[in-house]
């Protein structure tokens, strides 16, 4: 970040990051298939065992801060507290988190047979995962590699 910029704002644009997935895996809900009483659904991966009020209170509670520190971000690129390049670094973790969240529902669904959308889960939505983690990092290193090199000249 630059100098203008708190840790405060850096630790809220990390909540930011780790809230993400956490709510869209909760706004997209159990994608498991309505099977007949008795039947055993096949699993790719089975999903945590979370009560549904402990999945709903963690779902709000990462609603909360996710929508907070956007809000809060916004708010500090507005009054030019928090360098808007940091932009082009936070959004595809963000994007990346909320494809992880959404993945992971397809992943753990419950299927009377293949989970289809499983393997394509993985397959395409691995390596977008990876290339969006990869850009963001790279340009966190860049940033922060000129702001030292102009700390130093």
């Amino acid at each position: 970040m630059t100098k203008k910029t708190g840790w405060g704002l850096v630790v809220a644009a990390a909540a930011c990051v780790l809230a993400t997935p956490v709510v869209v895996w909760w706004l997209v809900g159990d994608l498991s298939v309505a099977a007949p009483p008795g039947t055993e659904l096949d699993r790719a991966i089975h999903p945590p065992a979370i009560g549904e009020g402990a999945e709903r209170a963690v779902g709000i509670v990462a609603g909360l801060v996710t929508a907070g520190t956007l809000a809060l971000l916004v708010g500090a690129s507005r009054r030019r507290r928090f360098d808007r390049r940091w932009w082009a670094a936070l959004l595809p973790a963000l994007v990346a988190g909320a494809i992880a969240g959404a993945g992971g529902r397809v992943v753990t669904a419950g299927t009377l047979g293949a989970n289809i959308g499983a393997g394509l889960t993985i397959i395409l939505g691995g390596p977008l995962v990876a290339l969006l983690l990869l850009w963001a990092l790279g340009w966190s290193v860049r940033l922060l590699l000129s702001r030292r090199s102009r700390s130093l000249t």
